[in-house]
């Protein structure tokens, strides 16, 4: 009952206030807001710290309500619906033992210590099993108690990761625990915070299952760990299960495989990407827009050493902060590194030569070969790798040219995402990292510097605290793509540090040498990755300009393949690439195979074509059309060069 006292206030995120007695519930707060609202309600932020939405409330606070629409909401929600995947599998498994179920990004896995090994079968009968649950619309109960108590109830029912877990609390001195009980026959060892009843767990799958070391020590037993996924609608799972169907025909790894595009063998060091001849052709595209961008922009292209002593990267700082991440060997007593990053040697490039502010922007830009030291764990086809380029460049700047540098990179970023390629983007502020190298003055300097870049330049942008690189805040760009996921690719990252370690200075205006700031910037980020994106953001079909076969030529019989062969010449010396598939095979196994390789063009050429000088033209998306020769080499010809998005020709 709520406490007879003076009314307390919860300020609400648009600013007002909301009156309540102390002791009423973060429920009772929703409830007042509005029936829809706590209907929605998962759970509720006190002063900034999700909770139970039935906790009591004593004090006046910061208040908020939590629904699906909040990544809290979702993480709250899918926390508990791994309590009650692990409350099914307990009634169908007595025998299995509790690990742990976190929320993870999409969903929430559980892991269990099981004789049985979980099958397809296995899934549908944990997932009847949670509807059960969910129909009983049971309770989730927090309770603290005594860790000695927790200990007899855990060693009672002989779940003995828990009992573990319960020994290391102790030993940090911890005296209570919390436990959440789900109708009173089901508990668990959690902090919490979990929705106040299983009823709205409307729709459940288990999405596979894996093994995985406790502790994730490969000493550790390995246990069975269910993935799996749940939502407030049915609706949303259907969504959801379409939106994986359709990734997954889109994974790069397979249509890279299909395509021609890379390959990976183990004889090459993980993450190290193989490209075939049609990879190459995407590759030398991507780079030869860049190039003609440079050059309209005032960039050198440099090619660096893939070898550098220990010494380099002890000025740079890297071995110091990076060092876990370096490939690193001897030779003849002497420590090396393969090149990580290209900004220490830009940096013993620039310090060749003596600077005047009359020089300056100086912008460097280099597509060599990196090498860094990821967790095999974490690689996968080409947008995890060990083994890459980026479209890297350094500019060397005087804090005057500063913040406009940073406005002509923030539009060189607009026309390659947005005019170019048509992605949606956001931009963040990442903030100075624990560990920093430097001057923290200068760190507050940098990071106001791109704050009022962006501000000036009207682009919304949200602060990532703790993210910056080590010497220096940055500017990241998250692109979304077709089927609206977030990829990291373009940066701009500030430096105060690294030049005064490299003692890298300019003459200025009035003859005293002051030391330059050097900008890191990458507009597509690493060619591997940003490639492994465009294949599945186009799934495989791109645009012409990027196509490896441009347009394929079926003659219809053996009478047409001399005029298809001279034809194909022409338009190879005319620069578009194409291919003759004259095979003694049906034409609509060749249009088939054409479609199949996302071709966008597919000519086929008959008697009648042969005769008239005209093109009989399918586009990839089926559209039939006919052109004389000329007509086609002319349209196709435009759309490579203004790199068009869509297929124009017909």
């Amino acid at each position: 009952m709520p406490i007879d006292c003076e009314n307390m206030k919860a300020r609400l995120p648009d600013g007002s206030s909301l009156e309540f007695n102390p002791g009423e519930t973060g429920f009772d707060l929703a409830s007042k807001m509005g029936k829809k609202l706590a209907s929605d309600a998962i759970a509720c932020a006190v002063n900034g710290k999700v909770t139970d939405l039935n906790q009591q409330l004593t004090s006046d606070c910061e208040f908020k309500v939590l629904t699906w629409r909040d990544q809290e909401g979702k993480e709250v929600f899918w926390h508990s619906a791994s309590h009650v995947m692990a409350k099914a599998v307990k009634r169908l498994y007595p025998d299995a033992k509790l690990a742990i179920g976190p929320a993870i990004e999409g969903g929430f896995y559980y892991d269990f210590d099981l004789d049985h090994t979980f099958t397809p079968d296995d899934f549908k009968l944990i997932e009847q099993e949670f509807r059960r649950i969910v129909e009983r619309n049971e309770k989730f109960e927090r309770k603290e108690i005594p860790i000695k108590d927790a200990k007899k109830i855990f060693a009672e029912r002989k779940e003995k990761y828990k009992l573990e877990m319960l020994e290391e609390l102790e030993q940090l001195g911890e005296q209570t625990v919390s436990v959440y009980y789900t109708d009173n026959d089901f508990l668990d060892l959690c902090k919490g915070p979990h929705l106040p009843s299983t009823g709205k767990l409307k729709a459940f799958k288990v999405m596979k299952n894996a093994g995985a070391y406790w502790r994730g020590d490969s000493k550790n037993k390995m246990l069975q760990r269910l993935y799996a996924v749940a939502y407030p609608e049915q609706k949303m799972l259907d969504d959801h299960l379409k939106f994986l169907e359709e990734a997954e025909k889109r994974d790069h790894r397979k249509l890279g495989r299909e395509l021609g595009i890379f390959m990976t063998h183990d004889y090459a060091l993980a993450g190290s990407p193989f490209f075939l001849p049609a990879g190459v052709v995407i590759y030398n595209e991507l780079q030869k827009f860049l190039r003609e961008e440079y050059l309209k922009r005032g960039y050198n292209e440099v090619i660096t050493p893939q070898v550098f002593k220990k010494a380099l990267w002890e000025t740079s700082g890297h071995w110091q902060h990076y060092r876990q991440n370096m490939f690193s060997f001897e030779i003849d007593g002497e420590e090396y590194a393969l090149k990580a990053m290209n900004c220490p040697s830009h940096l013993l490039m620039f310090n060749s030569s003596s600077h005047s502010y009359k020089e300056l922007p100086y912008r460097i830009a280099d597509f060599g070969q990196l090498h860094r030291n990821e967790l095999g764990g974490v690689l996968g086809g080409l947008t995890r790798v060990t083994k890459f380029a980026q479209d890297d460049a350094h500019i060397f700047v005087t804090p005057d040219q500063l913040e406009d540098e940073i406005t002509d990179l923030l539009g060189f970023i607009k026309y390659v995402y947005g005019d170019l390629f048509g992605f949606q983007y956001k931009m963040k502020l990442s903030t100075k990292p624990e560990g920093a190298m430097g001057d923290p003055q200068l760190w507050e300097k940098a990071e106001e510097a791109l704050a009022n870049a962006l501000k000036r330049n009207g682009i919304d942008y949200t602060i990532n605290p703790g993210d910056g690189a080590f010497y220096g805040p940055k500017i990241d760009v998250d692109i979304s793509d077709a089927l609206n996921r977030p990829w990291q690719c373009a940066t701009i990252q500030l430096d105060f540090q690294m030049p005064l370690r490299f003692n890298a200075t300019y003459v200025d205006k009035d003859g005293t040498r002051k030391p330059v700031i050097m900008v890191h910037r990458a507009i597509l980020g690493s060619m591997e990755r940003f490639i492994g994106i465009l294949i599945e953001h186009y799934a495989g079909k791109f645009p012409t300009w990027l196509s490896p076969i441009q347009a394929i030529l079926l003659p219809l019989t053996d009478d047409q393949v001399e005029f298809c062969r001279q034809l194909d010449k022409k338009m190879k010396e005319e620069g578009i690439r194409s291919e003759l598939d004259a095979r003694n095979e049906k034409l609509e196994a060749r249009i088939r195979d054409a479609q199949l390789r996302k071709i966008p063009y597919i000519i086929t050429i008959g008697k009648r074509e042969t005769a008239a000088n005209n093109l009989s033209i399918r586009k990839r998306t089926g559209e039939v059309s006919s052109i004389s020769v000329d007509e086609f080499l002319k349209r196709i010809k435009e759309e490579i060069k203004t790199r068009s998005k869509e297929l124009n020709v017909i």
